[in-house]
């Protein structure tokens, strides 16, 4: 699990077509300028070994022990940046319930804590199976519509 920075919804999971807008947009927010990027390698495809952003190559390097979730940018100084990859074919409503999220003070959340607050899932009572037998408490009957019992 890893503990990420902000977030980013790429168009597609073609590396050498998302990687340059980022790298820039990163580049002109933080006014850093962005040296490596790290990928997982089964999270991309085509993956480049470098590509030219403002004068320099920015080297990228891919990897299986990270998170496929994520995206490292490694600066010339400072730590680097972890940014949680949305994937590209999320519906727009928990994309920028995520990108409003990180967006946030998100120091110690990790990616999995994220995306749960991001995009909660349902409740018990909607997954409850049809039949009804989720409304039965066990061995002791309905529990929906019964006040609380308090001792006599």
């Amino acid at each position: 699990m890893s503990v990420v920075d902000g977030a980013w919804w790429p168009c597609s999971r073609d590396a050498a077509a998302e990687l340059p807008a980022l790298v820039a947009a990163v580049d002109q927010r933080l006014g850093r300028t962005t040296l490596r990027v790290g990928v997982h390698r089964d999270a991309w495809r085509h993956i480049p070994d470098r590509f030219p952003a403002r004068g320099r190559q920015v080297r990228v390097g891919w990897f299986l022990s990270t998170d496929p979730r994520v995206i490292t940018l490694t600066f010339a100084a400072g730590e680097p940046v972890v940014l949680l990859i949305i994937p590209p074919d999320t519906a727009a409503g928990p994309a920028e319930a995520t990108l409003n999220l990180t967006a946030q003070d998100t120091a110690g959340l990790t990616t999995g804590a994220i995306l749960a607050l991001a995009c909660p899932t349902p409740g018990a009572a909607s997954q409850a199976p049809g039949d009804g037998s989720s409304r039965w408490e066990n061995e002791g009957g309905s529990v929906i519509g019964q006040e609380p019992q308090t001792p006599a």
